[in-house]
């Protein structure tokens, strides 16, 4: 039997770049940034108002007139300080990004890496609105622009400028804030393309749970809801949560994910490792230092922090049994981990992290074409000795 795989990461910093960190066989392609230049006359800007940007590696073969929209994640900014400092990085100006970058896991052009996709035509869209491509607004006092939705708009008329309007199969994926943001556009996705197009979505560590922290108190939900004020998403969420609902909570996937028509995966590690650290047990919710080491390794946890940790696991169980139907897809593994579509380690390889001895790149594959009912829900830590925790 395989042994669990450990990642050690230093600093949360390292938790946010781990996508980049990991690169596969050590030789990925690597893509150019591309500046959306008509985005700025639709007022698409990021929020220090440069224009958006992306990556692309174009299809060939039998991928030529398929699709996968990546959306990038990075967290958000939530009032005026954090807006302002996260201008000054790659999430809130293409001043700051990286002029080319890796295209790994399900963005591998290598079929030994990611076997169904990888001669489709691979984009990623850059993030540097702050809100998951949902912000609409401008702060005069801070000069910050919240446009996520109109840079949303701008990327897809860019991609379908390149040949997307005519592509037979298409998937949105995204990670973390990206995964979020894939929940909240995969209807709209949808309605880009004529009926004859297959078009399904794969949100990666999106399940963001409005969850109590260790405190009692709602640490996420406070966070959440000044995402929503701050950056003006209220008005850019899905009607059908927002009638019933306050806005705050109609950005919380539980409320959103029951509504989705277009078929969507959720694929997501049930000790989601941003969620314990930022949600469940932040600094200012553990004033006694109780959490200290537990938040950071999985190993150090008591016999009660473990069992608090499950009681997470459970809600998240519950909100992925929500998602019915068999159009829809599940993989949620018992690991310590963020994101697992954008590594190569974590998406396709010899060791990678398997439920029902499938991989996430064959489970994917497998409900992306139809091969397969996916519903893959693992049993709770420390059960699976497949998983690539993350400790820092």
């Amino acid at each position: 039997m395989r042994s669990t795989k450990t990642f050690w990461i230093f600093g949360l910093v390292g938790l946010l770049g781990l996508v980049r960190w990991v690169h596969g066989d050590g030789n990925p392609l690597m893509v150019p940034l591309t500046i959306i230049q008509s985005a700025p006359s639709k007022g698409a800007v990021c929020l220090d108002g440069s224009a958006p940007a992306y990556h692309f590696s174009p299809g060939y073969g039998s991928g030529i007139n398929n699709w996968i929209i990546d959306l990038e994640g990075g967290g958000w900014c939530n009032n005026k300080r954090t807006c302002d400092f996260r201008k000054t990085t790659r999430h809130g100006s293409s001043k700051y990004m990286e002029r080319q970058i890796p295209f790994n896991g399900i963005l591998s052009n290598k079929p030994e890496e990611n076997p169904d996709f990888y001669n489709w035509n691979r984009a990623r869209i850059r993030y540097c609105d702050g809100a998951s491509f949902a912000s609409e607004g401008y702060d005069q006092a801070s000069g910050l622009y919240f446009r996520g939705q109109r840079i949303w708009s701008a990327a897809m008329e860019e991609m379908m400028s390149k040949g997307m309007r005519s592509a037979n199969q298409v998937l949105l994926s995204g990670c973390s804030a990206g995964g979020l943001a894939t929940i909240l556009h995969c209807d709209q996705f949808r309605s880009l393309f004529a009926g004859n197009t297959k078009v399904k979505c794969l949100a990666d560590a999106g399940l963001f749970l409005d969850a109590t922290d260790v405190s009692g108190g709602q640490t996420i939900r406070s966070f959440f809801q000044g995402v929503v004020d701050m950056l003006g998403v209220a008005k850019n969420l899905p009607g059908t949560c927002t009638s019933r609902m306050d806005a705050t909570s109609c950005f919380f996937p539980e409320n959103l994910v029951g509504n989705i028509q277009t078929p969507i995966f959720l694929l997501n590690a049930a000790y989601d490792v941003w969620q314990i650290q930022e949600s469940l047990a932040p600094g200012k919710a553990d004033p006694s230092g109780a959490w200290k080491y537990c938040r950071l390794n999985y190993t150090t946890c008591t016999p009660g922090q473990i069992q608090f940790l499950q009681g997470f696991r459970n809600k998240m169980v519950n909100v992925v049994q929500g998602v019915s139907g068999s159009k829809n897809g599940v993989f949620l593994n018992s690991c310590f981990a963020h994101c697992q579509s954008g590594l190569q380690e974590t998406w396709f390889s010899n060791n990678s992290p398997t439920l029902g001895n499938k991989a996430i790149a064959k489970s994917v594959g497998d409900w992306y074409f139809d091969r397969a009912e996916v519903k893959a829900i693992d049993c709770p830590y420390p059960c699976d000795n497949t998983c690539h925790h993350i400790v820092i």
